[in-house]
């Protein structure tokens, strides 16, 4: 995208400060053992994020169901996984490890789940109490990060807060944030305007606003959360049936944002997202499919619909595969979607669980091309987390 001289400025000034997204869209292997005392790496290289092998789904290769554990918290009981996270490198947590936040509490009553578990991506995996906390009152959004911290976002608290990896509270960061709905780790490809030092970013969803906030994080500290995206459609409704600017997930190379909204049916994307440096600099038309854009170019458009309608049915989660085609799972009848994100086109559907109550919230991708891409989802039905394989 070009950019006007203000806008440039703007970038620089913005440099140092860094701002924020997580995900599951990291390339991970299987974990390997701690190394607490290794620096945190913040570039990667995009030789590492794979080409399409071809043009077929890689949803339908998937044919292998593994679940790696329950994700009750052994503390206090809390239920309900939703957000899933993994870790790009080991510092702090090892290096494809996975974070998972709970939604309910020990009855299964949606709304009070505080606590957030750690992985090992294998079978039978015990979970490992990473944090409880009310400032992540029902927890729907984690992202591990570069820099050796977790971040988690609190429906109900409306914060989105930031862990060291021992646990301790870093940080906490609220308005413009009101009910944060999904959280998604991004560290910016070098060379880009706002990426000078390697800039971290957080980016979340909020279920009543209908926007999208960055947040600044990493080694060169925080700021005041911005609201950059304004205008996709919400329910407000309680509980799991939240719905609005959910599922975020980044994909590194594009330096791309891409965002569900279950009232619309609608995934778009959002180009040169960690660029964005102005208030609700994007604005979403009503239906969701059209954007307004202050430093829209016609040949570098800020936004575009990637897709929109049936067989996406309340989409709440979505995860970027190392090939760069999206998954997006549904919360009305539990399927998962395959799109290409190149031509828009839906390349294979999943049915994950056949009950008329919504139980998958949560998904996360690894691998580094088609052959090892494992796709993780949370299950509420027997709060359970899985690896599709193939």
């Amino acid at each position: 995208m070009s950019f006007s001289k203000n806008r440039v400025a703007l970038a620089a000034a913005a440099a140092v400060l860094a701002a924020a997204a997580c995900s599951g869209n990291s390339t991970v292997p299987p974990a390997q053992s701690m190394q607490t005392n290794v620096a945190p790496q913040f570039t990667r290289s995009d030789s590492s994020i794979a080409k399409p092998d071809d043009s077929r789904s890689i949803l339908n290769k998937l044919t292998k169901d593994v679940v790696i554990g329950s994700t009750v918290d052994p503390t206090n009981g809390d239920t309900g996984p939703h957000s899933i996270s993994v870790a790009p490198v080991s510092y702090g947590l090892t290096k494809g490890q996975l974070a998972v936040c709970n939604f309910a509490d020990k009855t299964g009553a949606a709304g009070k789940g505080t606590t957030i578990e750690v992985f090992d991506p294998k079978p039978d995996a015990t979970p490992t109490p990473f944090v409880q906390s009310s400032d992540i009152e029902v927890c729907d959004g984690a992202a591990v990060t570069n820099s050796n911290e977790v971040w988690a976002s609190g429906l109900t608290s409306g914060l989105d807060a930031g862990f060291l990896d021992n646990g301790k509270l870093k940080k906490t960061l609220g308005a413009p944030l009101v009910a944060p709905l999904s959280d998604v780790y991004a560290a910016c490809p070098p060379n880009t305007p706002s990426c000078l030092y390697n800039a971290e970013y957080i980016f979340t969803g909020d279920a009543q606003t209908g926007g999208v906030v960055i947040l600044g994080v990493g080694r060169y500290g925080l700021h005041k959360p911005l609201q950059v995206v304004e205008g996709f459609a919400v329910n407000k409704k309680a509980g799991w049936s939240a719905l609005g600017p959910s599922g975020l997930s980044y994909n590194y190379p594009a330096d791309t944002l891409y965002i569900a909204d279950g009232v619309t049916d609608t995934v778009v994307g959002i180009y040169h997202a960690s660029a964005l440096l102005v208030k609700n600099e994007i604005i979403v038309k009503p239906g969701g499919k059209t954007f307004k854009c202050k430093y829209h170019q016609s040949n570098a458009p800020c936004g575009k619909l990637i897709y929109a309608g049936a067989p996406l049915e309340a989409p709440d989660a979505m995860t970027t595969l190392p090939n760069g085609n999206l998954i997006v799972a549904n919360t009305k009848h539990n399927s998962l979607v395959e799109i290409d994100v190149s031509d828009g086109k839906v390349l294979a559907s999943k049915l994950i669980d056949k009950s008329k109550t919504a139980h998958i919230f949560g998904l996360a991708s690894s691998g580094t091309k088609d052959r090892n891409t494992v796709l993780y989802y949370t299950d509420t039905a027997d709060n359970t987390l899985h690896a599709l394989e193939q």
